[in-house]
């Protein structure tokens, strides 16, 4: 079963940016549509971005439109997570998943949590 870990979050004053990334093992990762989540304090956890098998298409929430920007690497079996001009409403931690399928469709078809990175936004 394939094993997820999250890293790079951490502080950052409103308008920074910061990376995340998603390493991948004990799994197929290639195949997967692979996407990131985040759940902020008595909230419920939300679809941020996902990216197809072949990295071609991509879906992003309209909040982050513009600003974040999802990419994988096969050679490493991550991926990534660039957030830039981030608000202090982006404050969550944040997961990736993998999809059941190669395709992010549908947007509910997402398992294999990893155990998440804080981001914390400061105004």
């Amino acid at each position: 079963q394939v094993q997820l870990v999250e890293s790079g979050g951490g502080l950052v004053q409103a308008g920074g940016s910061l990376r995340l990334s998603c390493s991948a093992s004990g799994g197929t990762f290639t195949s997967y549509a692979m996407g990131w989540f985040r759940q902020a304090s008595g909230e419920e956890r939300e679809l941020v971005a996902a990216i197809s098998w072949s990295g071609q298409g991509t879906h992003y929430a309209d909040a982050v439109k513009g600003r974040f920007t999802i990419s994988r690497d096969y050679r490493k079996n991550e991926v990534y997570l660039q957030m830039d001009s981030l608000k202090p409403e982006d404050t969550a931690v944040y997961f990736c998943a993998r999809h059941f399928s190669g395709t992010y469709y549908p947007l509910t078809g997402f398992e294999s949590w990893g155990q998440g990175t804080q981001v914390t936004v400061s105004s």
